[in-house]
């Protein structure tokens, strides 16, 4: 499988992920990716950007490429599988995938059949703009990949092993339950952090990152390890008379990081409900403490 090779992909985007995946491709191609936008300009300074050819139409690219990949925007990507319909480009590669994590293969429908075999491959990792260090960082990263037929998802499960990647099968109808998961865990992790920091910044800390660095990363590789039972702090000895402290001079001090303190500290305590782990009386001092208004 990972002998799987091609004459020239095409991409179909100009942003980051698009870029990566033109990169990720190099090594497998025997000609430059085509790469077609819908702004010329942006197309043509992603094909400078990672050595890629403009495509003038997106007929030219539906026609001249292997494998196509469409790397555009969650919201933007039924208008654009729409307007390629509407061009009536000649289909001639054997895979076409989007890269949306929300969508399965379903919403590629209006090219599956035009001819298409189609799929989705979303590469469960995070694309700051470095398509170089972004296609290096493909190797060992999970595709959750949806195919519209069985062929479908072996041709997806080829390009995943082509990039050195780990497939990951997800059923067209948890597509988003998948992707509300990662938002959930990369995401709302991103909003925590900022928050903290700028709660240590209130409390006269110079430096937030270097405080926080060596606690967040222990505590993400506990909860990686060992789940909720990796867990600890106030909520989790039934320390009501600490957390209430907490939410005192959070609303004093800093008062933007409530709601979010409030909702995770709810959500912990929900947890720790369900798994009966606090004795009553305190849990019934926190189930107060942390009712929802």
């Amino acid at each position: 499988m990972t002998n799987f090779r091609f004459h020239r992909p095409g991409i179909v985007g100009t942003g980051r992920v698009a870029q990566a995946f033109a990169r990720a491709f190099a090594p497998h191609m025997s000609a430059p990716p085509l790469i077609w936008g819908r702004t010329a300009d942006n197309a043509r300074s992603a094909a400078t950007q990672v050595g890629a050819t403009l495509a003038a139409t997106i007929d030219q690219l539906m026609t001249e490429c292997d494998v196509v990949a469409i790397a555009v925007s969650d919201d933007a990507l039924s208008d654009v599988v729409a307007s390629i319909a509407a061009a009536r480009p000649a289909i001639h590669a054997p895979l076409v995938f989007h890269v949306s994590g929300r969508s399965g293969a379903a919403i590629l429908e209006p090219l599956r059949a035009a001819g298409a075999t189609t799929a989705a491959i979303h590469p469960a990792m995070t694309f700051t703009g470095n398509p170089q260090a972004e296609a290096q960082r493909m190797v060992g990263a999970s595709f959750a990949i949806t195919g519209s037929t069985p062929e479908a998802t072996r041709q997806a499960g080829q390009i995943v092993a082509l990039l050195g990647g780990v497939t990951v099968e997800i059923a067209e109808a948890r597509r988003s339950l998948y992707h509300a998961a990662l938002c959930h865990a990369s995401n709302h992790l991103v909003t925590l952090i900022a928050g903290a920091a700028n709660t240590l910044r209130d409390a006269g800390v110079e430096d937030p990152s270097a405080l926080l660095a060596p606690l967040v990363r222990a505590a993400l590789q506990n909860s990686l390890d060992h789940g909720f039972a990796g867990l600890s702090g106030p909520l989790l000895r039934g320390d009501a008379r600490t957390v209430g402290d907490h939410l005192a001079t959070i609303e004093a001090d800093s008062p933007a990081l409530l709601p979010a303190y409030h909702a995770m500290a709810r959500a912990t305590l929900d947890e720790l409900k369900r798994a009966g782990t606090l004795p009553s009386d305190r849990l019934t001092a926190l189930d107060s403490l942390l009712a929802v208004p």
